[in-house]
């Protein structure tokens, strides 16, 4: 009977059926008519960039929204067919190749091209995201680095800032997207601490101010850092942060790619790499940051970021994410793993992903003691810097050795002052001598790997930070124990003697050495005098090797050395007694004066000031010389 009953019903209803059946049917083909009528008509008073933009029937076309209250990363999912109710988008266009220089012959651009807009930042934005480094032209190469690294992983939503006109000029002709920041720098190295260098800190601010409005994440990055690995996909994992920064922590607080216990973090936020999304409490923080520093000039950028950001921190967001509320208690932050996205003590001093077994995302130049120099060096000498072909075949070729150290100053009794210093004095001496046949040959000195038993910072320590993974002994950056910048400076030749150049202790491993010049090679295995087969000869044996009497004179270097003018590289089997000395005592009075200013300080001491101890390149020379820091104020300067 139920079933008779709904028979009937569809049988008496079928004309009503048929009739919207019809209607919809005529509607269908109404609109079908209608939409390809827009999407192929070559009028344009009925083609809109909608429409332009829709895939085929059916797909699902993500449009990004303009609107960033709430979470920037907002989409909406539009069905072909439905009424558009979102703003038209132009279609997206492929980024620009990086490094496609301009055609030859072509003419500079106005500058005010290169103002910074939401249409320039719009080209070079991918998935909502923008990276952006900043600097002038000093940093050149520090900013070419950076573009290189980021090119080579296939990233290439990044934008460069130029301080000056010289470095927006530079980068168009390199094919480096950039953008002028009307700074009207000077092009020169203003100096860690200068009036300057804080100018360029409230630069940085103002520019994430003026980015975060035209809703796109930005990932901001200080030039003296790398990128060692694609870290887009690592800041995805957490979308409900406003802001990741990373830190000076250099103790782990987590031992694997979780963001840093922020409970256990004691240490300053870093601000030289952190990621921003376009909510309203980080724009918030922006302009407040950003009002902070304009209204006092004393106030250093990162310690104005930390007293807002701690301001209020706590509670967690949630149980798992890491991240935490902070600011203004709306804020959600996350400290980016010291161990991988790495300080320069992190990186550098103690290789905490290595011991951890992690890939480093970024390493960032900090924790060092020789200015712009010595970040270049560290770079160098972790082969994450990129010079040009001729940085690896020097004039003149290169002076290398192999050191000597024997196992108890590296491994037996007790790492404090006295262990340290006689071990760095025992390499010193070594190099000293490297020096002078360098200076004497006119050849490059590849530095040694260089053991410390003791880290150096800026205050009293008990030989390494508690709590960190440093192992002694170090192979330590040269800037713990050398002045680099002054082993750089270009020194007056009549008062200083030649000029001696150096390179990194790691250069003939760099994947960028050329084994042209490493097959240009002579081994010199020094021997001692009147021993068999130790004569003086510019002869070699079968194996390709030199023998060298130890204690050698001047003279009679430049008598051996003038035939192997042609030889890219020359190593010695040891420096110990490898040179007599200068013949020509004015020249070994200049020299002398030249290599007593490059070492540095160690410090320093606990509880003790001041605490820092003098290294000196003549220690062996002063009868019952010892580690000690100064005992008097009129002792308290460099031993020269």
């Amino acid at each position: 009977m139920a079933g008779n009953n709904a028979l009937k019903e569809v049988t008496t209803s079928r004309p009503l059926f048929l009739t919207i059946y019809a209607t919809v049917i005529v509607g269908i083909l109404v609109s079908s008519f209608y939409v390809f009528s827009a999407v192929f008509s070559g009028s344009n008073s009925v083609s809109s960039p909608w429409f332009s933009s829709l895939s085929p029937a059916g797909d699902v076309v993500r449009a990004s929204s303009p609107s960033f209250n709430g979470a920037s990363n907002s989409s909406h999912e539009v069905v072909m067919g439905s009424a558009p109710n979102l703003p038209s988008r132009p279609k997206k266009t492929p980024l620009s190749p990086i490094w496609k220089a301009p055609p030859p012959g072509s003419e500079m651009p106005p500058l005010e091209t290169f103002r910074l807009t939401k249409e320039l930042v719009q080209q070079r934005v991918k998935d909502n995201v923008i990276i952006v480094t900043f600097g002038n032209f000093a940093f050149m190469d520090f900013i070419l680095t950076w573009v290189k690294h980021l090119s080579d992983m296939g990233v290439e939503n990044f934008l460069v800032g130029a301080m000056d006109t010289k470095l927006v000029e530079a980068l168009y002709w390199k094919g480096v997207p950039v953008f002028d920041m009307g700074s009207h720098m000077s092009t020169i190295d203003v100096g860690w601490g200068t009036p300057t260098f804080h100018k360029m800190g409230r630069e940085k601010v103002i520019l994430i101010d003026s980015v975060l409005p035209y809703g796109f994440e930005l990932l901001m990055c200080d030039t003296d850092m790398v990128w060692l690995k694609n870290p887009l996909p690592y800041l995805a994992r957490f979308p409900e942060a406003d802001v990741l920064t990373s830190t000076d922590q250099v103790s782990p607080t987590v031992v694997d790619d979780r963001l840093d216990d922020w409970k256990l973090a004691g240490a300053a936020y870093n601000i030289g790499i952190f990621h921003w999304r376009p909510t309203a409490p980080s724009i918030k923080l922006a302009r407040e940051w950003k009002e902070l520093l304009l209204s006092d000039e004393k106030i250093w950028d990162q310690n104005g970021f930390n007293d807002l950001v701690r301001r209020q921190l706590g509670p967690p967001v949630d149980e798992d994410s890491g991240l935490v509320y902070a600011y203004d208690g709306n804020l959600k932050i996350g400290l980016l793993p010291a161990s991988i996205f790495c300080s320069g003590h992190t990186y550098f001093v103690q290789a905490l992903y290595q011991q951890l077994k992690l890939e480093p995302y970024a390493v960032h130049t900090t924790f060092q003691y020789a200015g712009t120099d010595g970040k270049r060096h560290r770079l160098r000498e972790a082969m994450v810097f990129y010079d040009p072909p001729e940085y690896y075949d020097a004039q003149g070729g290169f002076l290398t050795f192999k050191p000597s150290i024997p196992k108890n100053l590296m491994l037996e009794g007790a790492h404090n002052v006295d262990s340290h210093f006689a071990l760095v004095n025992y390499q010193m001496k070594q190099i000293r001598t490297a020096l002078a046949i360098a200076s004497l040959l006119g050849r490059t000195l590849v530095m040694p790997p260089l053991w410390c038993r003791l880290d150096r910072l800026w205050f009293g320590h008990p030989g390494i930070l508690p709590g960190t993974l440093t192992r002694q002994p170090f192979v330590c950056p040269l800037d713990h124990v050398f002045e680099i910048h002054l082993m750089l400076k270009d020194l007056p030749e009549e008062e200083f003697g030649p000029g001696i150049n150096i390179r990194e202790y790691s250069l003939f491993d760099n994947p960028a050495m050329s084994q042209q010049v490493k097959d240009s090679w002579l081994d010199v295995h020094l021997c001692v005098p009147g021993s068999k087969g130790c004569e003086l000869s510019n002869g070699t044996t079968q194996a390709g090797i030199l023998k060298l009497p130890k204690r050698s004179t001047e003279e009679t270097f430049k008598t051996i050395f003038s035939s192997f003018k042609d030889k890219k590289v020359i190593q010695f089997s040891s420096m110990q007694e490898a040179f007599l000395g200068f013949t020509d005592k004015k020249r070994e009075e200049k020299f002398r004066k030249r290599v007593k200013i490059y070492p540095g300080i160690w410090c320093c001491v606990e509880n003790k000031t001041p605490g820092h101890i003098y290294y000196d390149m003549y220690w062996d020379e002063k009868p019952g010389w010892k580690a000690l820091p100064p005992q008097t104020p009129e002792e308290d300067h460099p031993p020269f």
